[in-house]
């Protein structure tokens, strides 16, 4: 079984990693790291050097807790909730977990966000965490 993990340095994802290896552990899988990044003209080099030390961590809680875990980096010119949801399917991936923040009456009525893109679009089940 393969558990995905759209990953970012922040609360709601930190959330999701626990939840990631919960399910790990209970289901004998192996989760799968990834952050979605978009390419500009130029390489934003700091950012893109940030979200590799942020796999790097998540991956370690990850191996400190016995879980086997990949780490993925995506810069592929497509938007983070697009991309993380072709990723899953090009993986094959069973569960995919993010991670949602709260948001404002204002923020929930525009709700343009990474999120929406892949609960509506992911081939498999999503859970969100916050």
């Amino acid at each position: 079984m393969k558990i995905m993990v759209g990953y970012e340095e922040n609360n709601a994802s930190e959330a999701s990693l626990k939840t990631a290896v919960q399910h790990a552990k209970a289901f004998i899988a192996e989760v799968l790291l990834v952050t979605s990044m978009v390419s500009g003209d130029e390489p934003d080099l700091e950012a893109i050097t940030e979200a590799e030390q942020n796999l790097v961590k998540a991956k370690k809680y990850c191996d400190d807790a016995g879980v086997k875990s990949e780490t993925h980096l995506l810069i592929r010119g497509f938007e983070p909730g697009e991309d993380l949801v072709m990723f899953a399917q090009e993986q094959n991936v069973d569960e995919l977990i993010i991670g949602i923040k709260r948001r404002s009456k204002v923020g929930k009525f525009i709700f343009g966000s990474t999120a929406q893109v892949v609960i509506l679009d992911a081939h498999c089940p999503v859970l969100t965490v916050k």
